[in-house]
């Protein structure tokens, strides 16, 4: 199958300018905490990811199927329902720190907020480092 092209690919728009844009102020200033929590956490630089996902580094993947590409190695997105922060791929062996967070809801690979004050943002830093230390330790990562 190959390397085939995601559908989510890095902009040339800044991530500021980005959150600038967000309506909602509760959502905005949350979206600039995140940058800072982020940019302490990996020590990467941000860079859109489409139209509204904030991402941190690269990875590349493989699939047993044979497909192949490149993605955001984490990240986040100030989305209007929820902050939708991105510890990929999933949030494997996690379940003592996410049990110190505080309000949250988990996905397959996503980890959803309602406003940052709702946790505790030592632990969500700590979560956010684990998940960049497993990205480099299993696939092979890059920054930007």
């Amino acid at each position: 199958m190959g390397k085939a092209e995601n559908k989510t690919q890095p902009t040339a728009q800044t991530p500021g300018s980005f959150i600038a844009s967000i309506e909602s102020e509760t959502r905005r200033q949350d979206g600039f905490r995140l940058l800072d929590i982020f940019r302490e956490a990996t020590n990467l630089a941000p860079r859109m990811w489409g139209p509204s996902i904030i991402g941190y580094g690269r990875y590349h993947y493989k699939y047993e199927s044979g497909r192949e590409g490149d993605f955001l190695m984490t990240g986040f997105s100030p989305r209007k329902a929820h902050l939708a922060i991105y510890i990929l791929p999933g949030y494997r062996d996690m379940g003592e720190p996410l049990s110190r967070l505080g309000k949250h809801k988990l996905g397959k690979s996503c980890l959803y907020i309602n406003k940052l004050a709702d946790v505790d943002e030592a632990v969500l830093s700590e979560i956010i480092r684990q998940g960049v230390q497993y990205m480099r330790a299993k696939y092979e990562t890059w920054e930007e």
